[in-house]
């Protein structure tokens, strides 16, 4: 059984007198363990499809099935609970607590899935020395680079073992060398068996995905897979 997948998503926003359709039908099946990109020119639709998948926004019409449970038509209540459960997620913006140290950062999903405080930055702490930061584990994000931060931002993603990490250009807002190094830190994940989502506009790092997933105006046109890095 597929971990994610879409069966005829719809989805449409009312704009004054105007419907818009940002999603018309798509079908997508993602399977344990791929590492997949999501390209498409603006207005495509991949940023909705990223916002269904990481339960942001909800579907107009068709099924949305996460770890088997299908999540198209539940409440926010309920939504909430499935990102906090199995959902990790890696902006462009980092979109860190800049009040919170790194540790803190890491600890977020732990708080609200319940987890003690001991084994929250037990866990914590563990994930910031696996992404290369055991030396600023109390720093705040203003105190670091943004390759820092998004190395924040992943291990926050890993914090709650989800069953999918959604990426929404992650290297964005970074230099290309920075950038690298995140996307090598992408590619361990996979070859640690994470199964990996993410938009990017650039053939180069889509590239180093298992399957290539390409949209235009709100419908999937191909749908490649190759061997990635």
């Amino acid at each position: 059984m597929p971990i994610a997948e879409l069966r005829n998503l719809v989805k449409t926003y009312q704009m004054g007198p105007a419907q818009v359709h940002a999603l018309r039908g798509v079908s997508l099946a993602f399977e344990k363990g791929e590492y997949v990109a999501v390209m498409g020119p603006s207005g495509s639709g991949k940023s909705t499809l990223l916002n269904i998948l990481g339960c942001l926004d909800t579907p107009t019409a068709g099924a949305y099935l996460l770890g088997g449970e299908n999540v198209a038509r539940l409440g926010d209540a309920a939504l909430s609970e499935v990102r906090c459960r199995s959902l990790g997620f890696i902006f462009q913006s980092y979109n860190l607590i800049q009040q919170l140290s790194v540790l803190e950062n890491i600890e977020v999903p732990l708080f609200y899935q319940g987890w003690s405080a001991r084994d929250s930055r037990h866990r914590a702490a563990a994930l910031g020395r696996l992404v290369g930061l055991g030396d600023r584990l109390h720093h705040r994000p203003n105190e670091l680079s943004g390759g820092q931060q998004q190395r924040v931002a992943i291990a926050r993603a890993m914090a709650n073992d989800p069953l999918v990490i959604l990426a929404d250009e992650p290297t964005g807002n970074l230099d290309t060398a920075t950038g690298r190094e995140i996307l090598a830190m992408l590619d361990q994940l996979s070859a640690r068996g994470k199964t990996l989502i993410m938009v990017t506009h650039d053939p180069a790092i889509a590239g180093r995905a298992h399957r290539v997933v390409r949209m235009v105006d709100g419908r999937v046109v191909d749908d490649l897979r190759g061997s990635g890095q």
